[in-house]
């Protein structure tokens, strides 16, 4: 899987998102070109080599010769939706002003179809998202975890006036991702960038294990005594579960739940899945007042976690789950096709512990098989079992 970590040691913004994408080798000229068939023009995008404390990073700045930046959240959200660019950005960039509009509603009280935009509307604003949207999918990046993210402090002017850092805005779009106070007396996260890291990024916390190919470097405009102004994004090959002396280490997830309706639990296990669950076990028992309840068991890699605690808090009653390492060792296995009575089928080839090789068909292909042909599901089985011995 390709992974990018935001570092955000000195905090983010958009320019310094773009930068960094550039700095990994997004050209500039292909992102100018599909950013204006949004349509968007009036704008440029410049890049230039800096170096902050000795560190060599590309800085970004985007030129506009527009003078009114006041757009509201309907007008950007049908923007991107007409545009040609493809699902994915249209997705990423919709949720990252999503998140801005919701929280300028909050803030301002007002419905979020009537947010109006300020500094985030303008078209550096507009580029540097929908930019660094169309970077991660140039460098076909699959997955995003950030740093926490340090907040500064002192004041900033804006349109409204002189706010607080972190202003207002950031601090509602970074609600409920992991956050401090380093005593720096700037502004280091920006709205913009916030919006960014909270809308691309699944998962939030220390570096995960992986293999760094590439590191990127994207500046930004404010020089800082005490550390270089950077922000700096590895990208590798991460792997969801890895090994320790030859077995997986994975994680287990548990809740015990005893009052929730048992239609959810079907549900339950298909998103479970979805989010990368390896396996998903309910196991009767007995909980406190001897009520009976289902214990939810969820194996999977250690970058899934938080993705299914997330769902297992948002779809059942659960209050609150646990988890612990695992160890595995398993068989190697792949997915091949081989031909049968039924015609070329999907099976699954496993390598023995003690050598050679086995054959086991695939329940879905059978599945499927015995009902197109209305055969009783263990003939299919068989059939293709004894295929695969006579091919030997």
């Amino acid at each position: 899987m390709s992974l990018a970590y935001f570092d955000c040691f000195s905090g983010i913004s958009g320019d310094m998102a773009l930068g960094a994408l550039v700095h990994l080798g997004v050209p500039v000229d292909w992102l100018k070109e599909q950013i204006r068939a949004l349509p968007l023009d009036g704008f440029d995008i410049r890049s230039q080599a800096v170096s902050r404390h000795g560190i060599a990073a590309a800085q970004v700045a985007v030129v506009s010769e527009e003078t009114h930046h006041h757009r509201d959240y309907q007008s950007i959200q049908s923007l991107i939706e007409k545009s040609p660019l493809s699902d994915r950005v249209k997705t990423m960039s919709l949720a990252i002003f999503d998140r801005i509009a919701a929280a300028e509603a909050r803030i301002h009280g007002c419905d979020k179809a009537s947010v109006h935009f300020h500094e985030v509307g303008g078209v550096d604003a507009i580029v540097d998202i929908v930019g660094s949207c169309l970077g991660l999918e140039w460098l076909g990046v699959e997955t995003v975890v950030a740093s926490a993210l340090p907040m500064g402090g002192g004041f900033v002017r804006c349109a409204h006036g002189v706010l607080p850092v972190p202003a207002p805005a950031t601090v509602e779009i970074l609600k409920g991702l992991p956050v401090y106070g380093n005593g720096i007396e700037k502004e280091l996260v920006t709205p913009t960038g916030a919006a960014i890291v909270a809308g691309s990024a699944g998962h939030f916390g220390p570096m995960p294990v992986m293999r760094v190919r590439q590191v990127g470097y994207g500046a930004g405009t404010t020089e800082l005594e005490s550390q270089p102004n950077l922000l700096r994004v590895m990208l590798g090959e991460v792997e969801n579960t890895w090994k320790i002396d030859g077995a997986q280490r994975l994680v287990m997830i548990e809740t015990n739940i005893d009052d929730m309706n048992p239609e959810i639990f079907g549900y339950l296990m298909e998103r479970l899945f979805e989010d990368g669950a390896l396996d998903v076990f309910w196991v009767p028992v007995f909980m406190k007042k001897n009520r009976p309840g289902t214990m939810v068991q969820v194996l999977c890699g250690p970058i899934d976690r938080e993705r299914v605690v997330g769902r297992i808090l948002a779809e059942t009653s659960s209050l609150g789950v646990r988890f612990y390492e695992v160890y595995r060792t398993a068989l190697e296995r792949e997915l091949v096709e081989m031909p049968s009575p039924f015609g070329p089928v999907r099976v699954k080839k496993i390598k023995g512990f003690a050598g050679g090789d086995r054959i086991v068909p695939e329940y879905e292909v059978c599945r499927s098989i015995a009902r197109e042909r209305q055969l009783p599901l263990q003939e299919v089985y068989a059939a293709i079992l004894k295929a695969a011995a006579d091919q030997k």
